[in-house]
């Protein structure tokens, strides 16, 4: 306890680890609460929109929302936090409207210069095929006036398929996170398991696991995870365990050279002569005083798998449309860079910086912070 209390001090005193640490906290709580916070919780922040595709960011315009002839049923807050809220309802951009007995008449948007007049019953409007004589003409106009008909801005623009930037950017922050932890337990687990049976037992197991990791090593990484994708499938999970299967080996040497360098001290010695097995030694005597490196080597992981998922899914065998990932998202506006609205490709540009580079912060404060020789 006074070991971890210590950890936590020094870590404290590292004022970048602690920068690191509050970006990767604020991005969990944002990947938990992604569908509450987003202007679009619908499934994958799919909304779509076509007539305001490639705004630039503070585009404002005013909504029609029409309610769908369809029912769709409505989901608890638990399912709505984690998969969203399918809409009931149609949004059409106008610029005008006015009512006309019992109809309403737009000036649909079509684009900065050209709209297009539409005319919509007014019980469709507001219940679909639904009957709604219970309420009088103008209360009927009174209630479309106040609740469907809205001025929608969108913070960071749209791309170009019309859909809000800000929500497919939080949405996508679960993308992200997930394939970092899958691949820093899928890396962990391996790595940690064969370096630690190299390390300590030598020999046979040694020679088999470092010819192993040379001939994982001597691949390019990138084709080895194109490999694993093209065998395992096109996916969500399937990318997440292909990164996993591709860093397991720079766990694995390391994992292998800090056992080397501590199997023989005398407290190991110690463990033997008092008749302890192998399995006990490793598990309780060794792996926890090298976890300094272990943890490093974790967070760069994790802040390689992100890249690494974002080069995939902007090479199209990575997560697939329309399921936001941060590399997609840069994949569809990348031609928005040399035109007139590069945020558009910037912004998760920008997100995959600042969580990777959080990631290696905080991975060499906590070198720091468990290296048992630092000083309180």
């Amino acid at each position: 306890m006074s070991n971890t209390l210590s950890a936590w001090k020094r870590l404290k005193r590292n004022k970048a680890a602690v920068a690191g640490l509050l970006v990767i906290t604020f991005s969990v709580i944002i990947s938990i609460a992604a569908y509450l916070l987003a202007p679009d919780n619908t499934p994958d922040a799919n909304r779509m929109v076509l007539e305001i595709e490639g705004q630039r960011p503070g585009f404002h315009i005013h909504m029609l929302v029409v309610k769908k002839e369809q029912t769709v049923p409505r989901v608890s807050v638990f399912q709505k936090m984690l998969f969203g809220q399918e809409s009931d309802v149609t949004w059409i951009p106008i610029r005008s409207w006015a009512f006309r007995d019992s109809a309403i008449i737009v000036q649909r948007y079509v684009d900065e210069s050209t709209v297009r007049e539409e005319k919509y019953n007014l019980e469709e409007v507001w219940a679909g095929k639904r009957s709604t004589t219970s309420m009088s003409l103008k209360e009927l106009q009174d209630k479309i006036s106040d609740t469907r008909i809205f001025e929608q801005t969108y913070w960071l623009g749209t791309d170009k398929f019309g859909r809000d930037i800000l929500s497919r950017l939080l949405v996508g922050t679960r993308v992200s996170l997930g394939v970092g932890c899958v691949a820093v337990l899928v890396s962990l687990t391996i790595g940690v398991l064969l370096g630690a049976l190299a390390g300590y037992f030598r020999g046979f197991a040694d020679d088999m696991v470092m010819w192993l990791v040379n001939v994982v090593w001597s691949m390019p990484s990138l084709l080895l995870v194109f490999a694993l994708t093209l065998a395992l499938g096109k996916g969500f999970w399937q990318v997440f365990i292909a990164v996993g299967f591709t860093l397991w080996v720079g766990v694995a040497r390391i994992i292998r050279g800090q056992i080397l360098s501590i199997r023989e001290l005398e407290y190991i010695e110690a463990t033997r002569a008092l008749g302890y097995g192998h399995t006990r030694i490793i598990i309780k005597h060794i792996l926890p005083n090298i976890m300094g490196p272990v943890m490093v080597v974790a967070a760069g992981n994790f802040a390689t798998a992100i890249v690494v998922e974002a080069g995939l899914s902007f090479l199209g065998v990575g997560v697939q449309p329309p399921q936001p990932s941060w590399g997609l998202m840069i994949k569809e506006n990348y031609n928005f860079i040399i035109t007139h609205n590069p945020l558009l490709a910037l912004a998760p540009g920008v997100a995959i910086m600042l969580l990777v580079l959080a990631f290696n912060l905080l991975g060499n404060g906590l070198r720091d912070a468990l290296d048992v020789r630092s000083k309180i």
